[in-house]
């Protein structure tokens, strides 16, 4: 394979990877002027997205065919930035969650979101390390993701995603005190589990 036929393989393998994440990231609304990012992490409507995002409004979300409905947040967690939403629309596609415990520092990560109100923009980076950062609260700290991805203003609560499509965090410009900082998705699956295990 020469090098033109390499790049063409590996250009629409990203198209491909970005085409079905973005069929599960959606718009969230705080009831002003703000949105953030969002991304469907469960069937039958449950959506994960930052605690920053909603903490000062009522949510609603915009899907990708650009219906607008009203969310319903079932639960958040301030000090690790997380909130689960439900929307009435069962038939949302659920992202690929990737298991954040296989990370390497090194690979190749995407991050998806609406920075400055752009919607569904991607960045390319690499992962460039692994750490905790300190938070409020009982838990004192938390593990992070760190890496080299722009992210704006719009790309909170919008998925870091590997090169396969699955979601390896939830990118955040809350927690770690710097950019290109996500919360694994170990972290958001056992705040979800919680919150299932308490319904």
């Amino acid at each position: 394979m020469d090098s033109i036929q390499l790049s063409t393989t590996v250009t629409e393998a990203f198209s491909e990877v970005v085409a079905r994440i973005r069929r599960s990231l959606v718009v969230v609304h705080n009831g002003h002027q703000d949105a953030g990012a969002g991304i469907v992490w469960r069937p039958g409507g449950k959506i994960i997205t930052n605690f920053h995002v909603i903490a000062h409004g009522r949510p609603s979300v915009t899907l990708p065919d650009g219906h607008e409905l009203p969310a319903r947040v079932i639960g958040r967690e301030p000090e690790i930035d997380l909130a689960l939403l439900q929307v009435d629309a069962i038939d949302l596609p659920a992202a690929l969650i990737a298991d954040s415990r296989d990370i390497q520092v090194g690979q190749i990560v995407l991050a998806i979101g609406h920075p400055w109100g752009q919607q569904a923009v991607v960045t390319v980076g690499i992962v460039s390390g692994l750490g905790t950062a300190a938070v409020r609260g009982r838990r004192k700290s938390i593990p992070i993701i760190r890496s080299d991805v722009i992210l704006a203003p719009g790309n909170s609560g919008g998925p870091l995603v590997n090169a396969e499509g699955g979601v390896l965090g939830i990118n955040t410009l809350i927690v770690g005190g710097d950019l290109g900082v996500a919360i694994p998705s170990q972290v958001v699956n056992d705040f979800a589990c919680r919150l299932a295990g308490a319904r």
